[in-house]
């Protein structure tokens, strides 16, 4: 069976969307840490996307006819192209990349499905989505990239109201300041 991975940058406090601005220092925009995320996620066979987080992540669909890329951006778009995509939404009418569909509820049952048949594991990407998988208790690792920035507000990586006690996996300090923690699920 396939893990179902929730992965996203967050703030020193928390919070994966700031209330206003950005995240603050240590993005995936550094070579050391766009490399290693590159690896982490190249097995990823398919992605769960909210609207929003579909909105931003398609830029990987034609990021390879940008000029001067370096190859670590290049390789991540290639791997994002090949990989599945799965959008919910309600409001969304179409979608602009290969290998993507709509489906306008996020129902569990079917996401228990896909992760008993596939071969390759799945991320969640976004608080909301990410809220609904780990409510249904799908979510079984749990790959956090923490800034060096307290931004005070936004929205939480982990939803309120949800009790987890999980194990620390993996860890590591990249020359940015970004900590990167995997931990999964008991």
């Amino acid at each position: 069976m396939a893990k179902l991975i929730y992965s996203m940058i967050l703030s020193l406090d928390g919070y994966a969307e700031a209330a206003e601005g950005d995240l603050g220092t240590g993005p995936a925009e550094d070579q050391e840490v766009h490399a290693f995320i590159n690896d982490l996620f190249r097995p990823v066979g398919t992605y769960l996307y909210g609207r929003r987080m579909y909105e931003t992540m398609v830029f990987w669909e034609t990021a390879h006819t940008e000029p001067d890329l370096p190859p670590h951006i290049l390789q991540y778009a290639r791997d994002w192209q090949s990989a599945e995509k799965i959008v919910y939404s309600t409001t969304l009418g179409s979608v602009s990349s290969a290998k993507t569909r709509i489906e306008r509820t996020f129902d569990p049952d079917t996401v228990r499905r896909l992760k008993a048949e596939a071969v390759h594991d799945l991320s969640v990407d976004g608080p909301n989505l990410a809220a609904q998988a780990i409510a249904a208790g799908l979510v079984d690792e749990y790959h956090l990239f923490i800034t060096t920035s307290v931004v005070g507000g936004g929205k939480r990586f982990f939803p309120d109201g949800v009790r987890l006690d999980l194990e620390l996996v993996e860890e590591r300090a990249f020359d940015s300041g970004l900590i990167y923690a995997r931990y999964r699920t008991r």
